[in-house]
């Protein structure tokens, strides 16, 4: 019996003064102790923007930090021989290795091409505000620092569905290309903006059974080459769900083996479009419950006036809890970044709480609620700041509660609009195992909750020291557990 845990090991403004990979290897025993099973890493692959990418502008999917592109031969977090160590480490402590996934987008070509395009309204991108434009755009790419090892395909316009800026004549925007697979958009999940296939940079037009080969023999290889255990898709709503089921069945078929997948499908309201994606998907991956993190975020910002009761309402992990990935922040809500939206200090220990101490999905951490980071970027104003997220001091713990005491029959009690708790049972297999967590976002609480019969005459104490009082469970298995005014206790055996 495990609780399983994911981590986030990175964040968009990694710094530390180890490189990325280096230190994933070197961290595997101490995440596996923590209870951690499975680490989700950021894109390996080269980037447009070189050592400095995040890796999301993604140029060349078959270079790991091997070939001399784009001014350099690592990537920001190290090396192709780095990369598959720390996934060895990973796995040898136990952890599976979650590798990021990006389909939608390419970015940095070689090469300008001929292009016929007509632009449209970003706001309705089903509508064109101009007639057939003959231009060039960068649409080609050849890799010449790879020099066709790996793979010899060359992607060019008939791969792309639209771009964000031609040449001659010099415009940006976003323009839809005319190619042998016709005009406009493909069917994706999301209609926001009229059609949201076209995201960012170079599209992948997903149309072309060409690109859909290759990006399979590039499944291949990735996975013979680094043997990762999962994915994470980023961006699955601009991209057409028949091409990813094709994708996930073929790596499935050709390596005989069930992959972890996770799907980043960004929306923080209106569980029926999660629901609806994971119908298309037909349970072949997880979503990330970005529904839950905006009630999180909601939660902490707006103090006691929100209602603690209903922070499940409307979330993936009601409805799904086999199918959800709970998180409280990721590098899209981190401060400075374009979805900013991080949940406040002061909650996130209830934040967490709330999604490592119950059996409904599963948790996924944020590399610096660990470690801690600082970092300056630009404001929305165009001004330098300085960003410092401070490791959580109770995170360790509510992980280890996670892993050594989580276990057995949950009881809710989310009966009151600031103090909300619940309870876990226990089992006979996890020794010591059972729990009451009870928090509060006003003043201080007290929750009288049954944790069941094994424990009566029991002494409970508080695992976070909020508390320092014992409460001693009644002959009924029952006890009225307190918790400090704006915070949590989690009640274990003493």
């Amino acid at each position: 019996m495990i609780n399983q845990l994911l981590i986030q090991y990175f964040h968009w403004y990694y710094n530390d003064h180890s490189p990325l990979w280096k230190k994933t290897a070197g961290e595997a025993k101490k995440l596996a102790s923590l209870g951690v099973t499975g680490a989700w890493l950021p894109p390996a692959y080269k980037a447009t923007s070189g050592g400095y990418s995040v890796g999301y502008d993604c140029y060349d999917l078959f270079d790991l930090g091997e070939f001399d592109q784009k001014n350099t031969v690592e990537t920001r977090y190290g090396s192709k021989k780095d990369y598959i160590l720390a996934i060895k480490k990973l796995k040898a402590a136990g952890i599976s290795a979650i590798a990021d996934v990006v389909f939608n987008h390419k970015a940095g070509a070689d090469e300008l091409q001929e292009v016929k395009v007509r632009e449209v309204n970003p706001q309705n991108r089903l509508e064109f505000t101009s007639e057939v434009i003959q231009a060039q755009a960068w649409t080609k790419f050849t890799f010449p620092g790879r020099k066709g090892l790996y793979s010899e395909f060359i992607w060019d316009f008939q791969c792309f569905s639209g771009v964000d800026k031609i040449v001659d004549p010099d415009r940006e925007g976003i323009f839809s290309i005319q190619n042998e697979y016709g005009e406009g958009w493909e069917e994706v999940p999301s209609q926001e903006n009229g059609n949201y296939d076209y995201l960012m940079f170079n599209d992948v037009d997903f149309r072309n059974p060409a690109v859909r080969e290759e990006l399979k023999r590039w499944g291949e290889w990735y996975y013979k080459t680094c043997g990762m255990d999962g994915f994470r898709l980023d961006a699955v709503k601009h991209i057409a769900a028949d091409f990813l089921n094709e994708w996930l069945d073929h790596m499935k078929s050709t390596f005989n083996r069930d992959f972890f997948v996770v799907a980043e499908n960004w929306i923080i309201e209106g569980v029926e479009a999660l629901d609806a994606y994971l119908g298309l998907t037909d349970g072949r991956m997880q979503l990330f419950d970005s529904i839950l993190h905006h009630n999180l975020y909601l939660a902490g910002k707006e103090g006691e006036h929100f209602d603690l009761s209903k922070i499940f309402e409307g979330t993936l992990v009601a409805y799904h809890p086999e199918l959800s990935v709970t998180f409280v922040d990721n590098h899209d809500s981190q401060p400075l970044q374009a979805l900013e939206s991080y949940v406040d200090f002061w909650f996130r220990p209830l934040a967490y709480a709330l999604i490592l101490l119950r059996e409904q999905g599963i948790p996924c951490l944020f590399y610096p609620d660990l470690y801690g980071c600082t970092y300056t970027d630009k404001d929305p104003e165009g001004d330098e700041a300085e960003v410092e997220l401070v490791a959580l001091a109770e995170l360790p713990e509510l992980c280890r509660v996670r892993k050594d005491l989580s276990y057995g029959l949950q009881r809710d009690y989310f009966d009151h609009p600031s103090c909300v708790g619940w309870t876990r049972e226990g089992t006979d297999e996890k020794s010591g195992s059972g729990i009451a967590v009870v928090m509060s976002n006003g003043t201080a609480g007290l929750k009288e909750m049954e944790i069941g019969q094994r424990h009566s005459g029991k002494s409970f104490v508080d695992a976070l020291g909020r508390i320092t009082e014992e409460i001693l469970v009644d002959e009924q298995g029952k006890a009225a557990f307190p918790c400090a005014a704006g915070n949590v206790s989690v009640w274990v055996l003493k």
